[in-house]
């Protein structure tokens, strides 16, 4: 090998050193490219497709059509009840008024006859709400922790009223009512609800024996090895421990029997005190005659709004007092199961 050849070997491995290092730089900005590739993926998709950021967009994006849906007609509510006559009128005024007008407050409260139909309605949803609280809660623990003759009988037959629908049972009601001398009165849904039944009282019994049926057999063990009966049992160690499923059925007891329509206008159709959930219908009905008779004023709409707003605000205000206890009664009573 001559001098020119051994000189060559070593230009040409030099002359490859260039094209190495090409090779590795686009290998490691290949291998970058895919770490890049894969953050990305794992940051969108996740690990598992419950936790990656497109699952949770879809997840928001949900929840926030679904809110707006919900709170759509009480915005709606709250920004056309204080209209005054130059903002209804504008067709370009459709959510935020240009001015706050609060006279329609008032005038829906005398319509209402506010004061007067608030505190019926206050004594007959709250007095429905305890008697059902005390009546289902003793139904619930028979059902959960005795023993009695034709127990799954009855409780197919519990089931069975909770799914059968309320108009079935209408006409033999109002006969039976009408047959006490009780039309007209409270008493079609509060002696019912001393007994465990009423509006949703199925459901409430179903709460209270999910509730009990979690709680361990040592507790009446320990209340039998002290002398408690069936009776000091549940007053003194059940129902204590029942809090959060107390304050479920209390809640969903009270606004239920506060919004009800259906069966105060079935029970009162003739009565002279009546909750406001009667006299809104019948204010309704009084303001779509007088737009019949043209004596309707641009107000209508706006003075309906204050009315239904006045009828819901007593149920905002509980449920922001109870929201907590109400969330964690939910959570412990086995509802959400």
């Amino acid at each position: 090998m001559g001098f020119l050849d051994r000189v060559s070997v070593p230009l040409e491995r030099m002359n490859r050193v260039p094209k190495l290092r090409g090779k590795l730089d686009d290998l490691q900005r290949n291998r970058k490219l895919r770490s890049n590739l894969e953050l990305l993926r794992y940051r969108v998709l996740g690990t598992e497709i419950d936790k990656g950021l497109l699952f949770k967009a879809a997840v928001y994006i949900i929840l926030i059509n679904v809110a707006f849906i919900y709170l759509k007609p009480i915005l709606y509510m709250m920004t056309t009840m204080v209209k005054d006559a130059r903002n209804i009128l504008d067709p370009s005024v459709i959510w935020v008024p240009k001015s706050i007008y609060w006279g329609h407050l008032k005038e829906a409260a005398d319509m209402l006859h506010y004061g007067k139909s608030f505190l019926i309605s206050l004594s007959l949803a709250s007095s429905v709400a305890v008697l059902q609280v005390f009546s289902c809660a003793i139904a619930g623990y028979a059902f959960a922790r005795l023993d009695f003759p034709f127990k799954k009988l009855w409780g197919a037959l519990l089931l069975f009223t909770f799914i059968m629908p309320p108009q079935i049972t209408i006409l033999p009601s109002i006969m039976l009512f009408k047959s006490f001398g009780w039309l007209n009165t409270f008493l079609p849904m509060v002696v019912p609800a001393l007994f465990g039944h009423g509006l949703k009282g199925a459901l409430f019994v179903i709460i209270y024996r999910s509730f009990y049926s979690t709680l361990p057999k040592e507790l009446d063990e320990a209340a039998r090895m002290d002398g408690a009966g069936p009776f000091r049992m549940f007053f003194r160690v059940m129902f204590p421990i029942a809090r959060s499923a107390t304050v479920v059925v209390v809640l969903f007891s009270f606004v239920w029997n506060w919004n009800d329509f259906y069966f105060p206008s079935l029970y009162m159709f003739t009565a002279e005190h009546v909750p406001l959930s009667i006299t809104l219908a019948r204010m309704a009905g009084e303001m779509k005659t007088a737009e019949g008779a043209g004596e309707l004023t641009v107000y209508a709409e706006a003075i309906k709004m204050a009315a239904s707003f006045l009828i819901i605000m007593p149920l905002l205000f509980v449920y922001l007092f109870a929201q907590r206890w109400f969330i964690e009664g939910v959570e412990r009573s086995g509802l959400v199961e």
